[in-house]
């Protein structure tokens, strides 16, 4: 049976966790003298919510997730920190990841003394055979599954989450920070089944708010009270707060400019498909396409001379861009200008 403790850094469980103003008094009042607050009124004098309740009420509505296993951070990028943190020891732990995959794993294991252990993917960019799989699976720690995929667009299958999930002591973190461009289901499906697992899902992508800067880990409610331990206390900010309150509140045109995307997606693969300096176009549940030229460099320096930047990811996976999808405008200028390179 899964036991949290067993896999919790010592050092996390036996500390006491920073009692904020508005941790300690949640109730009604009309002056406040508690948190050295500016007192001149303003929309931004006061300290934000430390727990965000109101906006995890309004993420647990549309998401169908209870609120006690919902965790809300500075972007994806800061649950993966503290993953790291709370589930990973220094110098013992390992975190297993599956390249090309995010880099933000990589470095996040680097920064916390996490020795990484890299089982690639096939050519075709799917999960290796368990037995390549499971016999690394050694330690206990983190295993991340980037679902789709980033850079190359494509997802995993419930079924080897949870064959991996089953074989770990340690945490399965599954990142969805492109879920709602899949016809996939979400592995939030999977929690109730699942005690070791972690699901990370963003407000970046779809809901348009990249500069808000608002991620969620969606996960038992034992592994989101550790989160809330040892987070910083107040790391939403309130600007960042209204912004996805006021999107959810307009989930309607969130889910128009989904389908948008995706139907711009499917335009600009068959128009890649037909240029003579495309050699291959991998499939992708996400808001971008992975492109294989004959002549990369050739071509990302000619893009970037007429003011379009895509993203060159020849370093992961030669001669390929990872290009995002952009509005029908924008794609149509991306196109006049790949349709008069000649190579």
């Amino acid at each position: 049976m899964f036991d949290i403790n067993t896999i919790t850094r010592k050092n996390i469980l036996n500390m006491q966790a920073y009692s904020s103003a508005r941790d300690e008094f949640k109730g009604k009042a009309t002056i406040w003298l508690d948190a050295n607050e500016n007192p001149n009124a303003s929309n931004l004098n006061r300290y934000p919510d430390p727990l965000q309740l109101r906006l995890k009420a309004s993420v647990s509505k549309i998401k169908n997730v209870p609120l006690e296993k919902i965790f809300v951070g500075n972007g994806s990028d800061e649950a993966i920190d503290l993953l790291f943190r709370a589930f990973c020891e220094p110098g013992v732990s390992k975190a297993y990841i599956f390249p090309p995959t995010y880099g933000m794993y990589k470095v996040s294991a680097a920064i916390n003394n996490i020795d990484l252990v890299e089982v690639p993917l096939t050519e075709t960019f799917e999960l290796p055979t368990s037995q390549k799989i499971i016999p690394n699976l050694k330690s206990d720690g983190l295993v991340f599954i980037c679902s789709p995929n980033n850079p190359t667009g494509n997802s995993t299958d419930s079924d080897r989450i949870k064959e991996i999930a089953s074989n770990f002591k340690g945490l399965v973190v599954v990142d969805e920070a492109y879920i709602d461009f899949s016809t996939h289901k979400s592995a939030i499906t999977l929690l109730q089944e699942i005690p070791n697992l972690v699901v990370l899902q963003t407000f970046s992508k779809a809901y348009g708010l990249a500069g808000a800067r608002v991620g969620t880990a969606f996960a038992s409610p034992e592994i989101i009270s550790i989160l809330n331990k040892i987070k910083p206390p107040y790391n939403i900010n309130s600007l960042s707060i209204s912004a996805v309150l006021n999107v959810i509140s307009n989930k309607e045109s969130v889910d128009e400019q989904i389908d948008e995307i995706i139907l711009e997606r499917n335009r600009l693969r068959v128009a890649v498909s037909n240029l003579t300096c495309v050699t291959k176009i991998f499939p992708s549940d996400a808001n971008f396409l992975l492109v294989e030229f004959i002549d990369s460099e050739s071509i990302f320096t000619e893009l970037i001379s007429q003011g379009i930047v895509v993203r060159n990811r020849g370093f992961q996976i030669k001669n390929c861009f990872r290009i995002t999808i952009g509005t029908k405008d924008e794609n149509e200028k991306l196109m006049n200008v790949l349709n008069e390179i000649v190579l």
